[in-house]
C-alpha cells in the first residue's frame, strides 16, 4: 500500500496500544514512523532495476525478520523516550506495526516475500488497489480525533477507525471472489481455455474488477463491475510473445520477471528491443513496469545489461471518466 496508509496505520496501532501509557502524540508518531520503516528498503540499489522490483517487499517485510528486529527498535525507542519501564508495550506497538504494514502489502499484487528465510516466494491476495481513500481515511479521522479530544472517547475514535479500516480489507477479499466466479463463469461459458487467472480491483475502489486470463493463444483482459446487470464479460485478446520468449528465456532477468510475476507477464519487440512486461500493475496498452533486455542484433538479441526500465501512463482525465462510470454499471469499452 501507500507510504500514507502505512504511516496511518502504524499510528493508530500506537495510539491504541500507547495512548493512554504515553503522550499520544509520541504513539502516533513511533507508530507512523515503524509503519514506514520497512519500505526504506526502497532506497537500497540492488544493481538493475528489475532486481530492485524483485527484493522490494523482501526481507524487510519478512514476518520472522520483522520479528527478531522488533526488539531492538523497540529498545532504541524505549530508551529515546525515556520509558523503559514500557518497554513491553512500546515492543507491541512496534512489533504490530511492522506486521502489519507487511499484511497490508499482501493484500495488493505486487508480491511481497513473507515467508523469508523459509521461502522467497512472493504472496499477493490482489483485493486491495495500492491506493483506496476508503481504507485510509477512517484511520485519518480516527487518529485526528483521538489526538484532539486526549480521552475515552478519543480512544474509541481511534479503535473504530481500526475497525472499519480493517472491515474493508475483509469486503475487498469477499468482492474479489464473487468478481472471480462472475470471470470464472464468463470464460467457461466463452469456451476459454485458461492457464491463469488474474482478478485485480481497478484504481482506488472495490467495485470494478480487471480481469487477466492467460491462455495457450496469448491472455485476455476484460471488467466486471458488482453493479453489473449482466454478469458477462466482454474479453479483449491479445498475443503475449511465446515466440520471443522462447528465444529469451534463457536470459536471467526474463526467467526472474516470469517468476516474480507469477506467470502474468507478456514479451513483445519495440523499435529493435526485446521488451518484458508485468500485466499485473496497469492495463492495455500502458503498464507500470515495463523492462528492456535484450537488442536486436539480426537475426538473434543481445543482453542489454543492465536492463532499463520505462512507465506507460494513461490519459488521467479520460481513464477516470471511464472508470467510474464502468463501476457504476455502464457497459463501456475501456480506452485504449
Amino acid at each position: 500500500m501507500d507510504s500514507l496508509s502505512q504511516a496511518a496505520l502504524g499510528a493508530a496501532i500506537g495510539v491504541a496500544v500507547m495512548g493512554r501509557r504515553t503522550r499520544p502524540w509520541k504513539a502516533a508518531l513511533i507508530g507512523a514512523l515503524a509503519g514506514t520503516l520497512p519500505d526504506l528498503d526502497s532506497f537500497h540499489d540492488h544493481g538493475d532495476p528489475i532486481s530492485n522490483m524483485i527484493y522490494h517487499r523482501a526481507a524487510s517485510h519478512a514476518l520472522f525478520w520483522q520479528s527478531v528486529a522488533s526488539l531492538p527498535i523497540a529498545a532504541v525507542v524505549a530508551f529515546a523516550a525515556r520509558e523503559m519501564k514500557q518497554f513491553r508495550w512500546w515492543w507491541l506497538t512496534v512489533w504490530l506495526a511492522l506486521v502489519t504494514h507487511a499484511l497490508l502489502d499482501w493484500t495488493t499484487v505486487y508480491g511481497t516475500q513473507l515467508g523469508l528465510p523459509f521461502t522467497d516466494t512472493p504472496f499477493g491476495l490482489g483485493s486491495m488497489f495500492i491506493i483506496d481513500p476508503l481504507y485510509t481515511l477512517p484511520l485519518l479521522i480516527g487518529i485526528a480525533v483521538a489526538l484532539s479530544l486526549r480521552n475515552k472517547r478519543g480512544w474509541r475514535w481511534n479503535a473504530a477507525g481500526l475497525v472499519l479500516s480493517t472491515a474493508y480489507l475483509c469486503w475487498s477479499a469477499l468482492a474479489q471472489q464473487y468478481a472471480t466466479s462472475v470471470a470464472q463463469e464468463s470464460l467457461r461459458a466463452q469456451g476459454y481455455q485458461v492457464e491463469h487467472l488474474l482478478v485485480t480491483p481497478t484504481a482506488s475502489n472495490t467495485l470494478l474488477w480487471r480481469v487477466v486470463a492467460v491462455t495457450p493463444q496469448g491472455y485476455l483482459e476484460g471488467f466486471t463491475s458488482l453493479l453489473d446487470r449482466d454478469r458477462t464479460i466482454a474479453f479483449d485478446s491479445f498475443p503475449r510473445g511465446e515466440a520471443l520468449y522462447t528465444q529469451l528465456r534463457g536470459n536471467p532477468f526474463v526467467g526472474n520477471i516470469a517468476r516474480f510475476s507469477r506467470g502474468f507477464f507478456k514479451m513483445s519487440e519495440q523499435d529493435g528491443r526485446a521488451v518484458i512486461t508485468d500485466l499485473r500493475m496497469g492495463q492495455e496498452p500502458r503498464y507500470t513496469f515495463n523492462f528492456v533486455v535484450a537488442q536486436r542484433q539480426s537475426p538473434d538479441f543481445a543482453p542489454v545489461l543492465p536492463p532499463t526500465r520505462f512507465s506507460q501512463r494513461p490519459d488521467i482525465g479520460t481513464g477516470l471518466t471511464w472508470l467510474w462510470r464502468r463501476a457504476l454499471g455502464e457497459k463501456l469499452p475501456p480506452p485504449r
